[in-house]
């Protein structure tokens, strides 16, 4: 597979760690739209949210439980935005799932 998170996952590609577990994956964002840029994702394979279903939501339930806390971490107490772009339309780059942590700014009420 050629996929760049599951690189980052195996550790063929380096990455600035924000968090790890057995299932989560955060790192700090290589190209940065706010002063707090953080990706976080499955560190199994999941193309996009079209992929998510009965078999494999708990680890979205778990990303959405560690948000906060790397939210809380990274000093986000005025607020933060996440986002996941889904396919093609939706500019997603990278088909690994993958969620945008965004913060550090006050950010602006349009999303498009």
């Amino acid at each position: 597979m050629d996929c760049v998170f599951c690189k980052i996952v195996n550790g063929e590609i380096p990455s600035k760690k924000v968090y790890e577990d057995d299932t989560v994956l955060a790192f700090y964002d290589i190209q940065p739209q706010t002063p707090v840029h953080i990706v976080i994702i499955p560190k199994a394979h999941i193309e996009n949210m079209d992929g998510i279903n009965q078999e494999n939501s708990k680890v979205i339930a778990r990303i959405f439980e560690v948000i906060p806390k790397i939210a809380a971490e990274n000093n986000l107490s005025n607020g933060y935005r996440v986002v996941s772009n889904c396919k093609e339309d939706a500019c997603q780059s990278v088909f690994h799932l993958h969620f945008h942590i965004l913060g550090g700014k006050k950010l602006g009420v349009n999303m498009v």
